[in-house]
């Protein structure tokens, strides 16, 4: 890959970062808060719900966090949009929509059938 087309992706790779690590760090401020004196159950249900599910985000969005971490290393080690699984290039269309992904299309249809180990 030229050089070119590495600056662009990781120029996306930092701006995804950073709009991620701002989420996560908001989602966590969040749930550091002390609990408003709610009485009403309903209410209650409701808050905890929503923390629930800003946890299960932080979660998937640390995940990407980590997913772009390894993309960063792989361009700094002149291996990025090679496939972990097989080698063989990353589609271009694929980076563009996700810059962290680790495999091509193929193997990434194994990992989610369960027949290739994601190594992720």
């Amino acid at each position: 890959m030229d050089a070119k087309k590495l600056a662009h992706y990781k120029q996306r790779l930092l701006e995804k970062q950073a709009a991620l690590m701002a989420t996560v760090q908001r989602i966590e401020g969040y749930g550091r808060e002390k609990e408003p004196a709610i009485q009403d159950v309903a209410d209650m249900a409701v808050e905890s719900y929503t923390k629930e599910f800003l946890f299960g985000k932080s979660s998937g969005d640390r995940r990407i966090l980590q997913l772009i971490q390894d993309a960063l290393e792989r361009i700094d080690a002149k291996t990025y949009g090679e496939c972990l699984h097989c080698e063989g290039p990353i589609q271009p269309k694929r980076l563009d929509a996700v810059p962290w992904t680790q495999y091509c299309r193929d193997c990434q249809t194994l990992v989610e059938k369960g027949l290739l180990q994601d190594e992720g």
